[in-house]
């Protein structure tokens, strides 16, 4: 559930900024891997063989990775390049979330990712009201500027290729408890069933002890359950892939599209996102999931025309945090990506962050532990991994969390909102956020014009209300 909907106050390095976007293909991410394997895992070696501590002897601690996601496999491919005892738990190889798939351009350069993981290329938004008004997004961007459209089970299979090429450890399981010792200093086990050994007949209840626990396994995470980790509110996210026919997916060539308004979402937005060769329809919500269906109906009735003739290729849904969990580390247990709640509000952009961090905390993991050497402290992953990402992001989620708040209450204000899209200078600090992570230092007079922009679109808005999407 991706998209820019206003600036994040992030920053993803100028390097990135800089970086050349790749052309779209649409060959299999698994290809990119195979062939160049034989260097990775060269380095990978490289690696591992200068992984010793200061007595010249292996490293000892073992960190597993519970979730093979962005933010689970950036971790694991950090710690293996170190030469860490690195295993990631997959239950789901294959697994393709239900996920709009935009990510910022920063990522793309920042992570290195090859063209083959890049569907599309948007370089076009169409905001459209609960009236029916559309307004396109995209007037400021520069020719090589875009967002990228990926499938998860594409980028999350090649991001979790990379890392096991590195020397991370794969295991096609799920982890049913965490048990934790009762002296700190000792292993934690992890109860899981493993899916290889059902496969030939063998007892797959298995357990291994490890030193260290990452959780990356999303919103309904395992390990924050064991960690007593605390609830939080949580969108319930539903989509079709839906093949449509080529004149139509012409018209998504290089387009996206976001629909606002009670009829399809109470509380986010609905979206119609391109993909290698169909689009994906859905929508969210958090306060009235039980009728998630009934949006999803409604944003496929807006979009009908441009639907007509689609095939329905698959059906998914999942759940998608909506802020930070209480509790993120408990001993040497640490939360990352969904399973933090590091999804923001108003945009639902979650990739990037979850991908963000795993790395952060793998090199936090680096850094505290010398490289392995010793076993961290609760206080010192705190001291660093977890201030660290508030410092960064905190302002992010607030920020967000408050125009989702303003915006996305009423069709009045979602009114309002689509008109000031169409601001140029909205868009170009909107964009430039997105794309790069960064804060925009707009223009002092522009942003009182903004301000009272904003002011007169509601105002405006009021003319609106109530609105009945059924009359257009």
């Amino acid at each position: 559930m991706q998209a820019f909907v206003f600036g994040t106050a992030a920053h993803c390095g100028s390097a990135s900024k800089r970086a050349s976007a790749p052309a779209c293909a649409s060959s299999c991410a698994s290809s990119f891997v195979v062939a160049t394997a034989g260097s990775l895992r060269t380095r990978a070696a490289v690696a591992r063989s200068a992984s010793k501590n200061s007595s010249g002897l292996e490293m000892k601690i073992r960190v597993a990775v519970v979730g093979g996601g962005p933010a689970g496999s950036c971790a694991a491919e950090v710690l293996a390049k170190a030469g860490i005892d690195v295993t990631i738990f997959e239950r789901k190889m294959d697994n393709a979330k239900p996920c709009g798939g935009a990510i910022p351009l920063c990522m793309v350069g920042e992570f290195d990712l090859p063209e083959n993981i890049i569907d599309r290329k948007v370089r076009k938004m169409k905001m459209i009201s609960p009236s029916n008004r559309e307004v396109d997004i995209g007037r400021t961007l520069k020719p090589d500027e875009y967002i990228g459209m990926c499938r998860r089970e594409v980028l999350d299979g090649y991001l979790r290729d990379r890392a096991v090429s590195f020397g991370a450890k794969p295991i096609n399981g799920l982890v049913t408890e965490v048990e934790i010792p009762k002296e700190s200093t000792k292993p934690y086990t992890i109860h899981f069933s493993d899916y290889e050994s059902s496969k030939t007949g063998n007892d797959n209840a298995k357990t291994m002890d490890f030193d260290i626990i990452i959780g990356a396994d999303g919103a309904n995470s395992r390990v924050a359950k064991a960690m007593d980790a605390g609830d939080y509110q949580f969108a319930i996210a539903f989509q079709e892939r839906i093949k449509i026919p080529e004149d139509k997916m012409r018209y998504y060539e290089e387009l996206a599209e976001m629909y606002v308004g009670d009829d399809v979402s109470p509380d986010f937005y609905a979206w119609v996102f391109p993909k290698y060769d169909h689009v994906a329809v859905g929508t969210g919500t958090v306060v009235d999931r039980p009728s998630i269906k009934k949006y999803q109906t409604a944003i496929r009735n807006r979009a009908a025309e441009k639907l007509a003739g689609g095939k329905i290729l698959r059906i998914e849904a999942h759940p998608i945090p909506e802020h930070p969990r209480p509790r993120r580390v408990n001993g040497r247990m640490m939360l990352v990506g969904d399973a933090a709640g590091y999804v923001t509000k108003c945009s639902g952009e979650g990739i990037y962050f979850a991908a963000k961090s795993g790395r952060m905390c793998a090199e936090s993991l680096l850094k505290i532990t010398n490289n392995g050497e010793k076993n961290p402290t609760e206080q010192e992953i705190k001291d660093s991994y977890i201030k660290d990402w508030d410092r960064k992001y905190w302002a992010t989620y607030k920020v967000l969390d408050v125009l989702q708040s303003v915006f996305y209450t009423n069709n009045v204000a979602r009114e309002a909102f689509v008109e000031l899209c169409d601001d140029e200078y909205v868009q170009k600090v909107t964009f430039d956020s997105y794309l790069y992570k960064e804060v925009t230092k707009g223009s002092p007079v522009d942003d009182i014009k903004l301000l009272f922009r904003t002011a007169g679109a509601f105002l405006r808005g009021n003319a609106f209300a109530p609105v009945d999407v059924n009359k257009f």
